[in-house]
């Protein structure tokens, strides 16, 4: 198909280029102006709520914020690793 188009195209190597600039954006802008915006309203990237424990959207809820005063003294996030075994320095081929 793109070979047809250049073919297709008048006045030699400067108008082909010409021309397959002018229908590239030609056709980015039918995109940017007429189909992004028509399919942006079916698309689900801003459709997000964000829900406490509770299941009711901006319900402060119970939680406390981390570290806050009331905040536990220990980790409360647990790795599925020992942070300690891999923390060693590689040797040294000097």
């Amino acid at each position: 198909m793109y070979a047809w188009i250049w073919r297709k195209l008048p006045f030699g190597l400067p108008g082909k280029l010409a021309g397959s600039l002018l229908l590239a954006t030609a056709a980015v802008a039918l995109l940017w102006y007429v189909v992004f915006p028509w399919a942006e309203p079916l698309l689900p990237f801003d459709d997000v709520q964000v829900t406490q424990d509770s299941g009711v959207p901006g319900d402060p809820g119970g939680d406390t914020v981390p570290g806050g005063d009331d905040a536990p003294t220990g980790d409360e996030y647990d790795l599925p690793y020992d942070t300690d075994q891999n923390n060693t320095p590689p040797p040294s081929d000097r």
